[in-house]
């Protein structure tokens, strides 16, 4: 793109950077070769939507939207193998351009049924529905939540009832709860579910279980006799997803329909127990890992739509009767955006922590070692809540920074917010999901006391109490990690005592546990940033790095968790962990860092690497020729097919002219 193309406050703001940006793109995405491939999918995928003259969902309706992506969605899986891509990330890069934030139709197909398909079935069953699935013969999603029920999934009501004579399950919906709700791709698109149901065999509750059931026609796409299915309406964003409701009438399914990998009902009716029942979810710990790097990208392109917007929006003064200045000038601007910006890196590196540790215990599984599901399951759940309800406040924020600009959909940002934010419930409920890591927590911290060996991930509650912390001027890194692990560990012990307070007092666990609750959500909170704190420090530090470049992550590291003992600083002085005089270091240093990461705001966000088309942003766009693209895009509004509305004769005239002769009639 010439320079000349691009607004000059932008174009200046890049030359002001003391690093390449490019090294920093090749640190995200793992090397120049990988770097080159993502860019050369991507622009392939650009060159393919102004073929296939892809719409613009900010000016589709609804029912326009879901059409759109379901012939995007189609495109997608033929130009991928067409184009031979068998690589995750690959295939994610490419998508990405076409779909940007939007979800898709086809998407739980992909991330949900086929590879609990994978997960949880026999060879056999592998054998005859895996193939299927992977070339759309059969098109699924995974039904779990309930509309009555959620995370809770003893609560669930949908019965799966075995009967020995016919060797079937009968599938029943019971009540109006008990209706599936919610699965996206199930309004509208789905053949085939997955279906968490309870099951009941030789009057035995053998808890819930995984089924293979089909709900349409596969020629005609009806409904089956006993199903009930449809579209749940209007949400708050996901307005191209058909996300739907289900239930079900009593209907049958062969034996062999449930997924027996982990667990097994035998033709007479004998149940095998799973060696784990955390086995029984694999699927959603691998979505509830993938979901924190996915939230890192999503604030990553909020926060470079909100970073370019606030070089080029020139408002106010800073000094009286001098020009209006750059947005981005202002420290409080800074303070918005440079704290998204370090955590939005923060957020993305442990995304692929999180990944790696989700792959090594799935090949521990695989070979019957099963001593780190209960970490894995602790660890997903606890980063994927902070994650999303860090990139939740992360956007919003972008979009308040942008001023009233930032609630057009050609901005970008509201789409963001309303398609990533339901990250915060979707995959398990936040508070639920922390309430499930306290647990872990909780009986990590009691072992410690007994001088029992803990896991890595828990480790941090071995250390020696009654230390202060050691922080200078120099912001050493250690102990920042040291800092936020001494926190993490506080918060537990607290929440540890409160609970057994109220058992000392009589009260029954259930309810001591209850009362302790937010307590114990909040120590999750810690222990989650004390993870990434150390997950972002430990990849930026062990990473060889141009020296520029490594002053400026460092820099970014230092913001983040200055940023975060800032925001909670009473939990890190307490005890005297940490003094006055530190906290007000903190504040100050915090300070200086902004002014510092001001010359790199520009290169710190173009860095991410994305492409207009995935930002789909008038605000964000690279050459941050902003202001002729929102007035385009309002001469584009349908509003503006005619001169004058026909609403204007039907409605408006008639009542301006009534009222005129209300008017007459009254001066008579």
């Amino acid at each position: 793109m010439a320079l000349a193309a691009v607004n000059p406050d932008l174009a200046r703001a890049r030359t002001q950077a003391t690093f390449d940006p490019l090294l920093l793109t090749y640190f995200i995405y793992d090397g120049p070769e990988k770097t080159k491939r993502k860019r050369f999918l991507q622009n392939l995928a650009v060159k393919d939507c102004k073929e296939q003259r892809f719409c613009r969902y900010a000016e589709l309706s609804r029912e326009e939207q879901y059409e759109e992506s379901l012939r995007k969605s189609a495109f997608a899986v033929l130009r991928i193998r067409q184009l031979g891509l068998e690589d995750s990330t690959e295939i994610r890069f490419f998508r990405e351009v076409l779909f940007s934030s939007e979800p898709h139709p086809f998407g739980v197909h992909e991330v949900m049924f086929i590879p609990t398909i994978e997960k949880q079935s026999t060879n056999e069953q592998r054998a005859k529905w895996l193939p299927l699935a992977e070339r759309f013969g059969i098109i699924g999603t995974y039904a779990q939540t309930e509309l009555g029920h959620g995370t809770f999934l003893r609560g669930l009501e949908t019965t799966a009832t075995y009967d020995p004579r016919a060797k079937e399950f009968i599938i029943n919906s019971p009540t109006v709860t008990s209706a599936k709700f919610w699965p996206g791709g199930l309004g509208k698109t789905s053949n085939f579910v997955v279906l968490m149901a309870k099951l009941t065999s030789n009057g035995r509750d053998c808890g819930m279980q995984p089924f293979l059931v089909q709900i349409r026609d596969l020629e005609t796409h009806q409904p089956l006799p006993g199903v009930s299915v449809g579209d749940i309406g209007q949400k708050f964003g996901f307005a191209a997803m058909d996300n739907g409701f289900l239930k079900f009438n009593n209907i049958r399914i062969p034996r062999e329909n449930m997924l027996m990998k982990h667990s097994q009902v035998l033709e007479d009716g004998t149940f095998v127990s799973p060696k784990n029942d955390r086995l029984l979810y694999g699927s959603m710990t691998l979505i509830r890992s993938q979901i924190v790097g996915s939230c890192g990208r999503s604030l990553a392109k909020a926060v470079t739509i909100a970073t370019r917007y606030s070089v080029v929006r020139r408002q106010s003064e800073i000094i009286a009767r001098t020009d209006e200045v750059q947005v981005i000038d202002f420290q409080t601007q800074q303070y918005r955006l440079f704290t998204l910006i370090a955590s939005a890196y923060a957020l993305i590196v442990a995304g692929q922590v999180s990944t790696q540790a989700y792959l090594s215990v799935t090949k521990e599984t695989e070979s019957g070692d099963f001593d780190n599901l209960p970490v894995l399951h602790a660890l997903s759940s606890a980063i994927k809540a902070f994650s999303s309800w860090e990139m939740m406040f992360g956007v919003e924020q972008c979009q308040l920074a942008c001023g009233d600009h930032g609630v057009l959909l050609a901005s970008g940002l509201p789409k963001i917010y309303t398609n990533e934010v339901p990250a915060c419930t979707y995959e398990g409920e936040n508070v639920v999901l922390c309430l499930q890591t306290a647990r872990f927590l909780i009986k990590s911290y009691n072992a410690a006391e007994k001088g029992k060996q803990l896991p890595s991930l828990a480790r941090f509650l071995q250390a020696p109490k009654g230390e202060k912390n050691k922080l200078t001027k120099k912001l050493e890194l250690d102990q920042l990690i040291a800092a936020y692990e001494h926190r993490a560990a506080r918060q537990i012990q607290e929440a540890n005592a409160r609970l057994q307070s109220h058992l000392r007092r009589g009260v029954g666990a259930a309810e001591a546990w209850n009362r302790s609750s937010q307590s114990l959500v909040e120590a999750v909170v810690a222990f989650s940033q004390a993870f990434i704190v150390q997950a972002f420090i430990e990849k930026v530090t062990s990473a060889k790095l141009d020296p520029s470049l490594s002053a400026v992550l460092v820099q970014l590291c230092q913001l983040y968790a200055l940023q975060g003992i800032a925001s909670n600083s009473g939990q890190f002085l307490k005890g005297g962990y940490m003094s006055d005089h530190q906290l007000e270091m903190v504040e100050n240093k915090l300070y200086e860092l902004l002014a510092a990461l001001r010359p790199n705001a520009v290169a710190l966000v173009d860095a991410f690497d994305f492409p207009d088309k995935v930002l789909d942003s008038d605000l964000g766009r690279y050459d941050g020729n902003v202001y002729e693209a929102l007035m385009d895009y309002a001469k584009r509004s349908r509003l503006n097919k005619t001169q004058v509305h026909e609403g204007f004769l039907k409605y408006q005239k008639p009542f301006v002219d009534f009222l005129k002769s209300q008017g007459a009639q009254s001066k008579l």
